[in-house]
């Protein structure tokens, strides 16, 4: 089965309708996981920030996931099919189900992400007169970013992997490879279209991750403290050299005044 799948993503003749079927995955998730943060993230850091609205994002997340996607997509299908034309009958559907799937991921590390900020963190912020929302801004989204992250990489992670329902109704993406193979048993297509969906859930994972540790401050992580105490261990911190010389000298002086001191005071013949 390795062999057939190799060969089959790697026949040219599938090349141009495998990056066909990419670029439209690749749209279906980012349509759709944009639209989910541009309403999760405003509501997140408002239920975090105030404390308000703390049982209802429990509530709603834990009911989005128990939604069955393919279901839904039926559903809205029957619902808003007949009122829409071409593919946008399908499409909006399609787009809805993949927001619905998103939102609660990045909704509760949002939320989650702000109320776990230290208090006092808080309070300084306020002492030093700043604002409500520069208190959220300046001090609460950085302090949140690892966790808001965290969602949006879950919600990518899901989004990616359930886009391939939107080929059970008629459109394009990667899930086009598993529902037209299994119409013709060509399982080696079925296979390769599950390992490309696999491996780009796995690349933007990836991507995410470097853009995280590129934006996330080192002293929220951690990586600034770890750096700290190893460089201190080794010696080799920014004062490790300062302080280094500055024991050496001293122990120097004490040695040489000892001695002076034992010559100096030596018995009186």
């Amino acid at each position: 089965m390795i062999n057939d799948i190799l060969g089959w993503l790697t026949d040219p003749a599938n090349g141009d309708d495998i990056l066909k079927r990419l670029l439209e995955h690749l749209q279906y998730v980012f349509l759709a996981t944009l639209v989910a943060a541009a309403v999760a993230i405003p509501a997140g850091l408002w239920v975090g920030h105030t404390g308000r609205g703390k049982f209802a994002v429990v509530n709603i997340s834990g009911f989005a996931r128990a939604i069955p996607t393919l279901g839904l997509l039926f559903f809205i299908v029957l619902w808003l099919g007949p009122s829409l034309n071409g593919d946008l009958a399908f499409l909006l559907p399609s787009l809805v189900v993949l927001v619905v799937l998103a939102i609660p991921p990045i909704l509760a590390g949002t939320y989650a992400g702000i109320d776990e900020v230290d208090p006092a963190a808080r309070d300084a912020a306020r002492g030093m007169g700043m604002r409500g929302w520069q208190v959220l801004f300046r001090v609460e989204v950085p302090c949140a970013l690892p966790l808001i992250f965290s969602g949006l990489r879950s919600a990518l992670l899901q989004v990616v992997a359930t886009a391939t329902i939107a080929a059970t109704v008629g459109l394009g993406g990667l899930g086009r490879f598993l529902i037209d193979g299994l119409a013709v048993r060509d399982y080696p297509q079925m296979a390769s279209g599950a390992v490309l969906v696999a491996a780009l859930a796995l690349f933007i994972d990836l991507v995410v991750a470097v853009v995280q540790r590129l934006t996330v401050s080192r002293g929220v992580t951690g990586r600034f403290r770890t750096r700290r105490g190893r460089a201190a261990a080794g010696g080799t911190d920014e004062t490790g050299p300062t302080r280094s010389s500055t024991t050496s000298t001293s122990t120097t002086t004490s040695t040489t005044t000892s001695t002076t001191t034992t010559t100096t005071v030596g018995p009186v013949s």
